[in-house]
Parts: C-alpha cells; sequence; structure tokens
C-alpha cells in the first residue's frame, strides 16, 4: 500500500505532533507499505528553521528510510494570532506544488495531520485527482482552540470559519482523533460516527520504562540525590501554561528538598527563567535529543502538566503518554468530569486550570509524601501499559488504514458534495 503522509510538523522533532507522525511512518514502513512524507522545514518548538537547511529553499532528504520533501515557510519570531495563521497558510501555499507531483505517484491513502487545518484542501484534492483515500488525523482542534484563546476573534468571521472546518472535514473518508471528548467534539462538526475512530496518543513502553536508580541528570544538574524533582519537560508556548510552574517554583522556594527542572523551548522561555531568576532550587535545560527521553522523564519525582482552560478541554496533551510511561505521578490541571482529570485521579492529583496556588499545593502535597508517590507511580505505569503501548495503537492504525484502502467509495457523492 501507498501512503502520502501530509503535515506541518514531522520528526526530527522530539515533541508533540511530529514525534507521533514520525513513528507512526516507521511503523508503517515497518509493515512493508510504501511511505512519503511532504512536511516543512524544521522549525519546531525553536520557531527558527533548523541549522542545515535555507529558510527559502525546498529540501528533499530520507528520513529512516523514508523519502522526505520539506517545503520552505515563514517562521514569525513572536508566533500568535494573525502571524500563526499566516505561517500555516504559507506552508499551505509551498507545499502545494509538492502534493501536485504525487499524483503521478498515485498513492492509496492521503494521510494529513491537523494541526495545520490549512492543508487540508491540498490533501483532499491530492486523494480525490490519484483516486486515494483520505484520512485526517486531528491532534489539536486548532481552530476552536485560536477562538478560545482569543487568537482570533469576531463572531461573523467564527461563524465563516466553522463553517468552512465542518464542510472540510465531512469530506474526509476518514477522521481520527486522540481522546473520546475530541471524538464527540468532532461529531459535533459534523462528521459521521462511522468514519471517526479513536486513535490515542502513545508511547512507547519498552524504551520509557521507571528507572530503578537515579538519573545521569542529577548530577549533570548539580540535584541531590535524595531532593525531590518536579519536572515540566515540553513546549513553552502561550497555551502549555509554563508560566504558571514558574511562579508554582517562587511560591515553593522555601522548601529546600524540592528542585524545579524545566526543559524544552517556546516563546515562553524567557518569561520563566525571568520569573525564576535567582532561586537555587531551578533548573532550565534546552530541548534534549530524543534518545534521553527515558533518562529526562526519569529525573522527576513529580510530573507537571500545567494548561490553559480555554485549550485544554480540546486536546489530550501528547506529554503525558511519557510522563506515565515513566511511571511517574502528575500534578495536572483539569476541569472534573473531563477524561484527563479522570486519567489523573487515578495516577497523580488534578487541579483547577490557572488555580497557581492549588498548583504548587498539589506539587508540595507529594513532594511530602514518598509512598504516595510510588503508589500513584505505579498506577500511572499500569494505565500506560494497558492503554497507551505504541505497538497496540499503531497496530490498530495499520489495520484501519488498510481496510480504509480496500473500501470502495460509493458511486454517486452525497447531494451538494463537490469533492
Amino acid at each position: 500500500m501507498k501512503i502520502l503522509v501530509y503535515g506541518i510538523n514531522f520528526a526530527p522533532e522530539p515533541v508533540g505532533v511530529g514525534r507521533y507522525t514520525g513513528e507512526m511512518v516507521q511503523a508503517l514502513q515497518a509493515a512493508g507499505h510504501d511511505v512519503r512524507v511532504i512536511t516543512a522545514l524544521p522549525y519546531y518548538p525553536a520557531w527558527k528553521v533548523s541549522e542545515g537547511y535555507a529558510p527559502h529553499r525546498y529540501a528533499f532528504d530520507t528520513w529512516q528510510g523514508v523519502p522526505v520533501a520539506r517545503a520552505p515557510l515563514w517562521v514569525p519570531f513572536r508566533p500568535g494570532g494573525r502571524k500563526r495563521v499566516l505561517h500555516l497558510l504559507s506552508f499551505a501555499v509551498t507545499s502545494l506544488p509538492l502534493v501536485v507531483r504525487q499524483l503521478f505517484w498515485r498513492p492509496d491513502v492521503v494521510w494529513m495531520a491537523a494541526p495545520a487545518f490549512v492543508c487540508a484542501p491540498a490533501a483532499l484534492v491530492a486523494a480525490r485527482l490519484t483516486g486515494a483515500k483520505a484520512w485526517m488525523h486531528v491532534q489539536d482542534f486548532e481552530v476552536d482552540i485560536a477562538f478560545g484563546m482569543g487568537l482570533i476573534s469576531g463572531s461573523g468571521w467564527k461563524r465563516f470559519v466553522f463553517a468552512c472546518e465542518s464542510w472540510l472535514m465531512r469530506r474526509f473518508d476518514h477522521v481520527s482523533t486522540i481522546s473520546k471528548a475530541m471524538v464527540a467534539r468532532a461529531r459535533a462538526k459534523g462528521v459521521d460516527a462511522d468514519r471517526i475512530s479513536l486513535v490515542p496518543n502513545w508511547a512507547d513502553v519498552n524504551a520509557i520504562t521507571p528507572l530503578r536508580g537515579p538519573s545521569p541528570y542529577r548530577a549533570q544538574l548539580g540535584i541531590p540525590e535524595d531532593a525531590v524533582v518536579a519536572l515540566y519537560s515540553g513546549t513553552m508556548g502561550v497555551k502549555q501554561g509554563v508560566d504558571w510552574v514558574a511562579e508554582a517554583a517562587v511560591a515553593l522556594k522555601s522548601q529546600p528538598n524540592l528542585y524545579f527542572v524545566l526543559c524544552g523551548e517556546g516563546a515562553l522561555k524567557a518569561q520563566a527563567e525571568a520569573t525564576c531568576a535567582g532561586l537555587p532550587n531551578v533548573r532550565f535545560l534546552p530541548l534534549q535529543p530524543l534518545e534521553q527521553l527515558g533518562a529526562l522523564l526519569g529525573l522527576a519525582d513529580i510530573h507537571l502538566l500545567p494548561q490553559r482552560a480555554d485549550a485544554a478541554e480540546m486536546v489530550m496533551p501528547s506529554k503525558l503518554t511519557g510522563m506515565l510511561a515513566s511511571g511517574r505521578p502528575v500534578v495536572g490541571m483539569a476541569s472534573p468530569g473531563t477524561e484527563l482529570a479522570d486519567v489523573l485521579a487515578s495516577c497523580g492529583r488534578p487541579v483547577p486550570h490557572g488555580d497557581v496556588p492549588a498548583f504548587a499545593e498539589g506539587i508540595r502535597f507529594l513532594a511530602d509524601l514518598p509512598g504516595l508517590r510510588h503508589e500513584l507511580g505505579r498506577q500511572a505505569r499500569a494505565y500506560a501499559d494497558q492503554h497507551l503501548a505504541a505497538t497496540t495503537v499503531l497496530a490498530q492504525l495499520e489495520r484501519q488504514m488498510v481496510e480504509l484502502a480496500n473500501t470502495p467509495r460509493p458511486v454517486k457523492p452525497a447531494r451538494g458534495e463537490l469533492l
């Protein structure tokens, strides 16, 4: 089977949708499928085109034996609002010639990852012109998030954008997403139930395991072996709420045996560093190599998962999978009754969104109770083994893809459908 993977983020990015897409491509290739990738020049999460790539030129290379075509795009120095929309649109435009080139290859499935939703028209056109099936995988409902966070505003503009989103989603042969709540959101946008599936973010439970001894990062960062480490690892952007981690560190600065480690890159990193300036128990790390992920996550005695309410109800955080696989408890922000809150209740401490005192108290509470941390960490690992194992999730995804490719499309399109 020939599979064209199309999306703005792709490996070797070690975080978020780029990492998951890369691991999916590896699994599909290992299963014997012919896979090609169209993506952007690597720029995330630093928001800067990586060294070795010319910012305004196309690049063609291979990754793990898979052909990868990379389109240039505009990368704003400070992303947000209209700049982010223009950033996504730039990739949609520059990647279009690469999509057209695949018409002669004639893929069986065109698989598109959202974000960025602006790529949906090109993915649909490629699929229809080649006779391929079109699959959209929704990692974030970016349109909902953009309006919820005020990055885009205006009631008339909102109605128009949501109508376009719904129209496009309903023309994909299959839509998948990463949580039950997001499946329900896709249904609310008009996608038929028999064309939606749940494909949760997965974890390599063989590569990420609970460490039996101290992480080598402790010595590297000068953290005593008996200290309790609260770790935030991931993108340091607006929707992630990393500023609340910094504020919690300030609130708990009098706890002598509690250290905070913040690892990653993003627009709010400088702000977090300024907030924590002068605190002896706070360490910052740049983004670490993917092969060090197990050791990094094993540094934590407590994982930290801050989230803004206007973004959190629409996503299941991708970073959560590694946290759970590492066998450590999680203090995270979640609304009662949500899927995330239910998971955190069994393997950590859920607290209200944006409530820094409650967030800090949850960290302090677990820091004082090593026995409880151990039990909650055991439950976290058990959840990862049962629900998030990469081999299980990816095998299911591959079966669904083959099934979709072999399912005949109805002879007559639904009334009013142009694509």
